[in-house]
């Protein structure tokens, strides 16, 4: 059974414009679970997919980072009813694959992604629609599988919460689960969107001893500072050398939050002998940049890439929202805009130029 339409911004095909519009949503099948979305937060990951950087099904509803209420259960599914709180989960782990069962690597789940390859609604001319990264949360309403839903601890407000849903949790876990920072210990983060934002308050809850932000846009300084950097640099030829000046000889640690190749060495080039490199930032397949075999055995550097923060959301978003819920992490300074879904094309066009840190999709939300 299809309830009445449910305004949703839809990808037509890889590269095409994103468009505002109604789309038909089932009522929840077995195992499944109808969200009404409460707010969305508008991810570098979501353009990727637009632009094929990621595979996608098209069409597609994107967004990702999404929180709202239970309206409605399907056949079988235990463990959330209507009207709870909750935060959407984009890679829920199947729990028998090797990388769940064997290595304890959920985060690397062979079907996290099972979700996106099957229709969960129908575009209003009766063509099958696809969940982006399983979720589909620019919409109004989504329908999403049981295991995409993680129930949101009291005391953090629901719009805010979406930020968990990706942002937080990815910044949250590079640090403390990729990159282990230590107390006292020196992070460069490079590339201050959502994620970057997030990566810098996990350094300071963390209790790092100097933090560089390091941004193309001048203008995130401020908002750097304001999620914890002690310094920010402008992206330049000089950045490498500007952080080993600024942290005496090299970061102990770099987080890199791009996905640019140019970005990622620069991060080596940042970190001291024997640091860290976290790579966070999703680049594209053809961006490739080089190390020659006698740098990587004198500086005895260590690369890693690192996928949703290296997290099981079921066991860091409780210690997230302690977070909040303590003061030390402030969801509100990932967030630069508060926008309404019509809003959405705007976002995109901001991601793509570099400007701003994330954009807030808050349903019922009025037009910038």
């Amino acid at each position: 059974m299809v309830r009445d339409q449910v305004r949703a911004a839809v990808l037509p095909a890889v590269g095409a414009p994103l468009e505002i519009t109604g789309i038909a949503l089932p009522e929840p099948g077995e195992g499944q679970v109808r969200i009404r979305l409460a707010a969305a937060g508008v991810c570098h990951s979501d353009l990727s997919l637009s632009n094929g950087t990621l595979r996608q099904p098209v069409p597609a509803v994107l967004g990702h980072e999404g929180a709202g209420t239970v309206v409605a259960v399907g056949p079988g599914v235990t463990g959330t009813a209507p009207g709870d709180r909750v935060v959407l989960n984009w890679a829920p782990s199947c729990g028998t694959c090797d990388f769940c069962a064997r290595l304890g690597e959920p985060w690397l789940c062979s079907n996290a992604q099972a979700a996106t390859t099957v229709p969960h609604a129908r575009t209003a001319a009766g063509d099958d629609l696809y969940p982006g990264l399983s979720v589909a949360a620019f919409a109004e309403e989504t329908v999403v599988p049981a295991g995409a839903v993680l129930p949101l601890p009291d005391g953090v407000p629901l719009a805010d919460a979406a930020l968990l849903g990706c942002a937080a949790l990815t910044g949250y876990g590079a640090v403390h689960h990729n990159a282990r920072v230590r107390e006292g210990e020196s992070v460069a983060v490079l590339g201050i969107g959502g994620v970057g934002l997030a990566t810098l308050q996990a350094a300071r809850i963390a209790g790092a001893g100097r933090i560089v932000a390091v941004d193309v846009t001048a203008e995130k300084e401020e908002l750097a500072r304001a999620a914890g950097a002690t310094d920010f640099v402008a992206a330049s030829d000089t950045t490498a050398k500007d952080i080993r000046r600024l942290t005496g000889g090299g970061a102990d640690v770099a987080v890199e939050c791009a996905g640019r190749a140019a970005a990622i060495r620069t991060a080596w080039d940042s970190t001291r002998r024997g640091g860290r490199v976290t790579v966070v930032g999703i680049g594209r397949k053809d961006d490739t940049f080089s190390l020659s075999a006698l740098e990587v055995f004198h500086f005895a550097r260590t690369l890693s890439g690192c996928v949703y923060g290296d997290c099981e959301p079921a066991r860091d978003l409780p210690v997230l929202a302690e977070h909040v819920r303590a003061g030390r992490l402030d969801l509100n300074t990932l967030v630069t805009r508060r926008i309404g879904l019509e809003d959405i094309p705007a976002a995109f066009e901001e991601m793509s130029a570099g400007r701003g840190g994330r954009s807030l999709v808050v349903f019922d939300q009025p037009s910038a």
